[in-house]
């Protein structure tokens, strides 16, 4: 199965390396485009067989899989390259949240699915949030999660869920790595213990909890009741917690979301739409 990769930037290269890390593809089905053809270039020196070419036409044409890897501004430009190249039997996915399927059904007689990534493949880990087209057959869903079965867990969401799943799923990494980041300093501020310790620490406590939360059948309210003892210090914690977090995830699905509708404005504008009344929030990665 040749692959096609259109754009191989920081998540175009990550979900690359995963596939070949996985087994699940090989470098020789594989061919990847870039607007700075030395990223593209450094790819193909890590893993022998993978093509580059300087053509985006040249690396969907005959592939039965393109990932779309770029910037939501960059699509309009990358579509209007590719639509001759093309065809029905091809799938054509694309990563990034604000680009709507229906605006690229309408330009593509491809079937057409976004897959959200996370850098979470990175580690063969974590959620990719899957949204299929009217074009997408019970056999092409099945192709597409087997291949993300690979590098992660396959979340079926609907489209209206984009941006709120992509917070967690896949912007959630970088929110609990700052939260870890502003603990362990504070930590070494007023206790001494180094910061390398405190976070080393974290990254493990982070690491089996989650285990406990996807394989060891506690929910976030168990797990507190079981380490939160009344009267306890993991009690007093909580409570801190719950004084100076009462408004910041509102606050945060808030930001995220304006962000979003912000960019798809921006591509109802570049694509010539009218605004969709209610449309899911966006954005890049």
């Amino acid at each position: 199965m040749k692959v096609a990769f259109i754009g191989t930037g920081s998540m175009g290269s990550l979900l690359i390396e995963a596939f070949l890390r996985s087994g699940a593809l090989h470098p020789n089905y594989i061919c990847a485009s870039n607007r700075s053809r030395q990223k593209a270039d450094a790819l193909a020196n890590r893993h022998p067989g993978l093509r580059v070419t300087g053509s985006n036409a040249e690396a969907a044409n005959g592939s039965q899989i393109v990932f779309l890897c770029v910037k939501p501004l960059d699509y309009p430009a990358v579509i209007e390259e590719l639509s001759g190249v093309l065809d029905e039997r091809q799938i054509v996915v694309s990563i990034t949240s604000p680009v709507q399927i229906g605006m690229l059904e309408e330009r593509l007689s491809s079937k057409i699915a976004k897959i959200i990534p996370s850098i979470t493949h990175k580690a063969l880990s974590g959620a990719s949030l899957c949204i299929y087209g009217s074009r997408i057959l019970p056999e092409d869903r099945l192709l597409l999660e087997q291949l993300m079965s690979s590098i992660s867990i396959p979340v079926s969401i609907r489209e209206t869920e984009t941006r709120i799943a992509s917070d967690i799923a896949s912007c959630g990494p970088a929110f609990i790595a700052f939260f870890l980041q502003q603990w362990a300093e504070a930590a070494s501020r007023q206790t001494g213990i180094g910061r390398a310790e405190a976070l080393r620490l974290g990254a493990e406590m982070l690491h089996g909890t989650g285990k406990l939360l996807t394989e060891g059948g506690f929910t976030p309210e168990q797990l507190q009741r079981r380490v939160a003892v009344p009267g306890g210090v993991t009690a007093e914690g909580i409570a801190v917690l719950q004084s100076g977090l009462e408004h910041v995830f509102t606050g945060l699905i808030e930001t995220t979301h304006r962000k979003y509708d912000e960019d798809l404005g921006k591509l109802n504008h570049l694509f010539g739409l009218q605004p969709v009344p209610g449309a899911d929030a966006v954005e890049p990665d």
